[in-house]
């Protein structure tokens, strides 16, 4: 019988090395976000959408919690599953969850109609970091979902 709240394997304790230079990438990545002007409630909006996305509970939590203690409103974070249909979201803030929705989702590409809107909110530097946030929290995701049995 497979155990349901245990992890598969430890990941950080198997490779460490590689663990270590991922946190440390995700750690100047955020800080390069953060000196190019992005919103540091913005990096942990597409962190979470991505991990809602993906299904990731574990950075669901930890990123819902992370957003808080950055100031981000308890009832955005609630509307975030559903950010097209709100009225909650500036237009650079939807720019970049469609952005993140289409490199979370990809499929064959990231179409212009999903990346030119955040084109026109966000310098070449952000949008950068942006792609960085966006691909770094898709590569944690993949990994916990993995490591935790379904």
């Amino acid at each position: 019988m497979t155990d349901l709240t245990s992890p598969r394997f430890d990941i950080g304790s198997t490779t460490p090395t590689t663990f270590t230079a991922l946190h440390q990438l995700t750690r100047d990545a955020e800080d390069l976000a953060r000196q190019s002007g992005l919103d540091v409630k913005l990096i942990e909006l597409v962190r979470l959408r991505a991990s809602q996305i993906n299904g990731c509970g574990y950075c669901q939590e930890m990123h819902t919690r992370q957003a808080l203690e950055r100031g981000e409103s308890a009832l955005r974070l609630h509307e975030l599953a559903n950010w097209m249909e709100s009225g909650l979201f500036a237009d650079a803030e939807r720019a970049a969850l469609r952005l993140t929705e289409s490199i979370t989702r990809l499929s064959g590409g990231v179409p212009d109609e999903d990346y030119r809107p955040a084109a026109e909110h966000f310098d070449r530097t952000q949008l950068v970091c942006l792609v960085w946030t966006v691909s770094l929290i898709n590569t944690y995701n993949r990994l916990a979902v993995t490591m935790m049995p379904c």
